[in-house]
């Protein structure tokens, strides 16, 4: 349907996850999400920062007051279980409301609604309705999910955080900080240290081998593993990118778009993508990408 787009729970778990300064979840202009069940239904439980789709006295979805369309980078609608945008459902049905007055962008709903949703991010569900502006700058964001249900990126403080060792059922912890990992007891994670300093001289190359037969084992046994830095966005960036290279047979190129994808500060430093250029030609017998181009 026009306008609409199908978006899997994985991409919202990371659009409401994204951080720059602040998490990006405090921005008016950031996201749009509308829980397009019964007032019932949302009162007992919705996703965290969804606001209750308004309905007229006949039971029409309208736009919210003060909703903005035109702003938003996101509009993201969800409802109990709806699997395709052709679907006369309630989700579909309020996300055309939101298209046809204005959205800048396509209008997302989301494949599976709250069930699905909730079964996977059950931490990400609650009963508050109001949130002040503070709240949301206060907003603690979870790791972002690079392969769903096994490999996440996060930053020092989510690789310190026992709550989302527990939430998010991290199994390894890989350490790609100059510092010794903090204790996150009782989760008790195993820890690999990958210490390496974010500069172009660094060496990272010397442990894409190990780290990556580390991430295989944990996936052979369907357990999470979580890559971490400082920012979480070059040394930490630079394991996942040789393990996606190295056990999805992706290209360097198309591994960082999708990384990009999924964490919108990714940014591995110049020398860690000329190492991960000769991993590449190591992986296929030659250099598929071009590390000029510039998006690198």
């Amino acid at each position: 349907m026009e306008g609409l787009e199908l978006i899997e729970p994985t991409e919202l778990y990371n659009i409401l996850n994204q951080s720059t300064e602040y998490p990006c979840v405090s921005d008016q202009n950031y996201l749009l999400l509308l829980d397009a069940r019964s007032k019932c239904e949302f009162n007992e439980s919705h996703v965290i920062t969804s606001k209750k789709s308004p309905e007229d006295d006949e039971g029409n979805f309208i736009v919210p007051y003060n909703a903005e369309l035109e702003c938003k980078e996101h509009v993201i609608v969800y409802d109990g279980n709806t699997q395709s945008v052709e679907e006369p459902s309630r989700a579909v049905r309020s996300a055309s409301i939101m298209f046809n007055n204005g959205s800048k962008n396509n209008v997302k709903i989301l494949r599976g609604g709250y069930e699905e949703f909730s079964a996977l991010y059950p931490f990400l569900r609650t009963q508050e309705t109001i949130y002040m502006p503070q709240e949301l700058e206060d907003f603690k964001t979870y790791p972002i999910e690079i392969i769903p249900g096994l490999l996440y990126l996060g930053n020092k403080r989510q690789g310190s955080a026992p709550y989302i060792f527990k939430d998010v059922k991290i199994k390894c912890a890989i350490n790609c900080t100059m510092n010794e990992a903090e204790d996150v007891a009782p989760e008790n994670p195993d820890v690999i240290d990958v210490p390496v300093t974010d500069c172009a001289e660094a060496d990272i190359s010397k442990y894409f081998e190990k780290a990556c037969r580390v991430i295989d084992n944990y996936k052979n046994r369907d357990q999470v593993v979580l890559v971490y830095s400082d920012l979480g966005i070059s040394r930490s960036v630079a394991i996942i990118l040789a393990y996606l290279i190295h056990t999805y047979n992706y290209p360097l190129d198309a591994a960082y778009k999708h990384v990009q994808q999924c964490g919108m500060t990714v940014r591995p430093n110049r020398g860690f993508i000329q190492q991960l250029s000769k991993w590449e030609e190591t992986k296929f017998g030659e250099c598929v990408t071009d590390i000029s181009d510039p998006r690198l």
